[in-house]
């Protein structure tokens, strides 16, 4: 299946598709097109969108939270492991505005940011986040077994 969201991806536009192809479709296609195209395309390209005002996998309110589209593909294709929901809040803690942010997430803000800059596109954006991504969910991973902390987060 086909993707699309907004070009110049920065956190939920690149952890959008790697939580896709890896939870939901390995051979899934992404496109990156200007804001005002994404429904536009979608619709002629018989693609889905996301992470784009009136997709429907978009920011949302719950429990008096905002939710980034990583949640929203979780919540839709009712992903349950819980390392990847303990990812969810990372993720989100860098693209949202929790009320209870994870430490983590201002270092993703601030990786993707630097990857955005440094990648002449958005698919060598995605390519080169991947592994950090995948990484992620490792730490999520081992801290679930009980195997990983961080050492100098807020106590």
């Amino acid at each position: 299946m086909k993707w699309v969201t907004r070009e110049k991806a920065k956190v939920d536009r690149i952890a959008c598709p790697w939580l896709v192809t890896k939870f939901v479709d390995p051979k899934a296609e992404f496109l990156f097109v200007p804001r005002e195209k994404v429904l536009e395309v979608a619709k002629a390209q018989g693609a889905i969108p996301y992470d784009s005002p009136g997709a429907e996998l978009f920011h949302y309110k719950e429990g008096g939270d905002e939710r980034c589209s990583f949640d929203a593909i979780i919540k839709k294709y009712k992903l349950t492991d819980r390392a990847l929901l303990d990812m969810a809040e990372i993720v989100r803690s860098a693209d949202a505005a929790p009320r209870n942010p994870r430490p983590e997430g201002a270092g993703l803000e601030a990786m993707a940011l630097g990857f955005r800059e440094n990648s002449k596109d958005d698919f060598e954006n995605m390519r080169l986040q991947f592994p950090a991504y995948d990484a992620l969910y490792t730490y999520c991973k081992l801290k679930d077994e009980g195997k990983a902390k961080l050492e100098h987060a807020p106590r």
